[in-house]
């Protein structure tokens, strides 16, 4: 049983752009020379979205995606942004988080770990860090997920027995493990692949890399900013880090509501 005290966020997927598609779409709007100066395919089809909205390829403004993005950015056009998507794998969070994580839907697509089909015999522990920082509290939580770990097993053992019968092994397993996961705690630690667009992002960001918000979800909405900051700096480098007194990082931006 592993303790862990930090989210871990991997950017699986990102899309792409069908250049000659877009290339064909402007020569049949005779459009003969537009381009944009961003490699990186959300932020161009952000900008081609934007653009078809008033047909604005013959003669754009100065300054690149940079200036387009940030000019969207500034009045709101927020639909312009629900175009670009990425996909995500979130690691070593809580299930306390994922029911927090999962009231954003507008923009996102989910597919989390089943506790009905894995074994959780061997599972891990999310501890939140204010519990981890005081010895006599980390004792009474460590007992706590200690027992109930040590319960999920009895259960699992007692009613694979109890089905020994039931001729489908796999049926039989799954009811075991979806019977005896009702005694695993919140901080029981998941996975869960995540799909969304810049929007929802944007959204997401804005409400849970918050101080207001619950310290294990702002560090995972953190660590995304951090990695679309890079990823996508024309959609996402607006946003600053402000050190709060928990040790922890909340962001803030002047374009809010996007």
């Amino acid at each position: 049983m592993r303790i862990i005290r930090e989210p871990k966020v991997y950017l699986v997927g990102r899309q792409t752009t069908n250049d000659a598609e877009i290339d064909q779409f402007l020569a049949d709007h005779d459009v003969q020379s537009w381009q944009t100066d961003t490699e990186i395919a959300g932020q161009k089809l952000c900008e081609v979205a934007g653009r078809v909205c008033y047909m604005s390829f013959v003669k754009p403004r100065p300054g690149g995606n940079s200036t387009y993005l940030d000019r969207i950015l500034q009045v709101g056009h927020g639909s312009v942004l629900e175009h670009a998507v990425w996909n995500f794998i979130f690691t070593g969070v809580s299930r306390s988080l994922t029911h927090e994580l999962v009231r954003h839907r507008a923009g996102f697509g989910y597919s989390q770990l089943s506790q009905r089909y894995v074994d959780e015999s061997e599972t891990d522990f999310v501890e939140p860090e204010i519990i981890a920082e005081d010895p006599e509290l980390h004792e009474i939580w460590l007992a706590a997920m200690q027992d109930s770990l040590a319960a999920y097993k009895k259960l699992v053992d007692g009613l694979s027995t109890k089905l020994a019968d039931m001729e489908d092994k796999t049926l039989r397993r799954k009811i075991a493990r979806q019977s005896a996961r009702s005694v695993l705690p919140n901080a029981t630690e998941t996975k869960i692949f995540v799909t969304a667009n810049a929007r929802a992002l944007r959204h997401f960001i804005e409400l849970r890399c918050n101080e207001h918000a619950e310290t294990e979800i702002r560090k995972l909405a953190a660590a995304v900013c951090r990695i679309m900051q890079k990823e996508a700096p024309n959609l996402f480098g607006d946003y600053e880090f402000v050190d709060l007194d928990d040790g922890t990082q909340s962001t803030r931006t002047a374009y809010r509501k996007v």
